[in-house]
């Protein structure tokens, strides 16, 4: 039960870092636009290697001997994880998707304050539209997100750690893409602060749901099972997904290219280093 525990805790550590997000946002601790991008590609990096270096390379390992077709159906189901997100971004308006979202501070441009520009009375119901379209639209993608962090710190610890920042960092932006126009819609700091931490609370609900529904149908989701290599692969093909759609057009969104490479490389090398050493 302990390793249960441990991998619930991570991930609502993770999904948590939208309150955070948008807490420094609220209480104008500007965050510089070169560090943020640095920040998420290093997110990037971490779950890149995450996945191609580990999850996938031991979901393959773990094919059961009889499995004729196991092989195959590893590489399906980490299409199967991209294809997950996939949806659930074609399903969500892009107007209203916190990926499409920018803006760091309450001062930036970006969708909430442009909409105060161009009326200050009649702004205001749709402002608050968008931050709730953009609470719920984060809570649908901190699901699959809540399970890859659950799956990820079961199998392996360390593995889970580097997850759980990746995932807290990526979550920062989130966080200010409901807080801007929640605040802007109602001046209340505690209602945007709210707002922006429920919409992350779905991670860990997202982690209870998949150890629940794996139990209840005898589903086998650390070491052995017929169907352990298949969740491993798909949550390596959820955090690849997560990684190049929204992890890296942010980071060089906000800062320079450059930047943004390094942090996936040092991600990269962080990660390496560590499981070598540990």
């Amino acid at each position: 039960m302990e390793p249960i525990i441990t991998a619930l805790l991570l991930t609502l550590a993770a999904g948590a870092a939208t309150g955070l997000g948008g807490a420094l946002i609220l209480f104008r601790k500007k965050l510089g636009s070169d560090f943020l991008a640095g920040a998420l590609g290093l997110s990037a990096g971490v779950m890149i290697f995450i996945s191609l270096a580990e999850l996938y390379p031991e979901a393959q390992a773990a094919i059961p001997e009889d499995a004729g077709n196991g092989s195959v159906l590893v590489v399906l189901a980490f299409f199967l994880g991209m294809g997950i997100i996939t949806l659930i971004d074609f399903l969500i308006p892009e107007y209203e998707n916190p990926h499409e979202a920018s803006g760091l501070t309450l001062d930036s441009r970006n969708a909430a304050t442009e909409m105060i520009r161009q009326s200050e009375h009649e702004g205001r119901n749709a402002l608050k539209k968008l931050g709730i379209m953009s609470a719920l639209a984060i809570a649908i993608h901190n699901f699959p997100e809540g399970m890859a962090t659950f799956i990820g710190t079961l199998n392996d610890p360390r593995m889970g750690t580097g997850i759980t920042f990746a995932i807290a960092v990526h979550n920062i932006p989130e966080g200010i893409a409901v807080a801007i126009p929640i605040f802007y819609a109602t001046r209340s700091k505690a209602k945007a602060l709210m707002y922006a931490t429920l919409s992350g609370l779905t991670e860990p609900a997202g982690a209870a749901i998949c150890y629940g529904l794996t139990a209840l149908f005898g589903i086998q989701i650390q070491g052995g099972g017929a169907a352990f290599p298949l969740i491993l692969s798909a949550v390596a093909g959820i955090m690849v997904y997560i990684s190049l759609d929204e992890l890296l057009p942010t980071a060089e969104k906000y800062g320079k290219h450059h930047i943004a490479i390094a942090g996936v490389v040092s991600g990269m090398a962080i990660m390496a280093v560590s499981l070598l050493l540990l």
